[in-house]
């Protein structure tokens, strides 16, 4: 599934070529997760405004432009991209070959055309009238702090995981404390910070709880330094595949050899998902 590397990571190859891009036409094809809420041909005449990213979702505005109806709606687009979606931009001269089977939206602008590919159909393109409406606010209002929001704190990361008595990595992974330690990552920054993934959150000391929230913080910027992670679907708009996989340390590694102590690295599974680590660099 993207996670926060990947869709940051999307906002800011796609920026620079979608910005300012006025829309010529949209086609819609078979339906995810959501519906679009207003007429695709509603979209016509918008321009494209500074995207932004909220989580896992990317925030695509969109205001009238000159040659827009009347009709045309201020707001913009909040677009996820569920288990195994991308976006693509094709730009404007390169040959642009029909929609393939599982690319469900495809934008056309004066630039080239975006689109959005998802073979799960769990990702959503959906439009609202602003992140502060409905119905963008609903879909982000139970997401926690973005790792480099300055009001994420130490002081508050430990307040928060006093109140819960789950797992830590199941806190991480539930992302209402702080977005985008997705399933990889909370993997790697638990072994970065010497934590038992299945140590539970309201055990963890203050300095354990510094050592995390610094660990969370570097394991991200890492990924995003690296292009994200690839495992099967992902690709920035470009086409490039992510590489932070190839660094991984504990994630996808059941069996071998810790990096550190040689101790064969743990797989057990939490919450259904995979969870690997060092039981000897790894303390309860």
């Amino acid at each position: 599934m993207p996670e926060l590397p990947e869709v940051e990571v999307t906002r800011q190859s796609l920026a620079p070529v979608l910005q300012g891009a006025r829309v010529r036409r949209v086609e819609m094809g078979k339906p995810l997760r959501w519906p679009l809420g207003v007429p695709p041909q509603s979209l016509v005449g918008c321009v494209f405004g500074p995207l932004a990213r909220r989580g896992k979702y990317l925030w695509l505005p969109l205001h009238p432009g000159a040659d827009a109806p009347l009709t045309a709606p201020e707001g913009g687009l909040l677009v996820h991209l569920g288990m195994s979606g991308s976006l693509g931009f094709k730009p404007k001269g390169i040959a642009h070959p029909r929609a393939g089977l599982h690319e469900h939206v495809r934008i056309h602008t004066d630039r080239g055309v975006l689109g959005l590919t998802d073979p799960r159909r769990f990702g959503a393109v959906v439009w609202s009238a602003g992140l502060a409406q409905a119905p963008a606010a609903k879909l982000l209002a139970g997401l926690g702090r973005e790792p480099d929001d300055p009001a994420l704190t130490q002081a508050w990361f430990h307040e928060q995981l006093q109140r819960r008595r789950s797992p830590v990595k199941q806190v991480l992974l539930a992302g209402d404390v702080v977005v985008g330690a997705g399933n990889i990552y909370a993997c790697e920054a638990l072994f970065d910070a010497g934590i038992d993934p299945r140590t539970r959150a309201h055990r963890l000391s203050r300095p354990r709880t510094a050592r995390l929230l610094q660990a969370v913080r570097q394991t991200l910027l890492r990924a995003l330094a690296l292009g994200g992670t690839t495992l099967r679907d992902f690709r920035d708009v470009h086409g490039m595949s992510g590489g932070f996989q190839n660094q991984a340390r504990v994630y996808g590694r059941e069996a071998q050899a810790c990096l550190r102590c040689a101790t064969p690295i743990r797989r057990v599974v939490q919450g259904q998902r995979s969870t690997f680590f060092c039981p000897k660099c790894q303390k309860r």
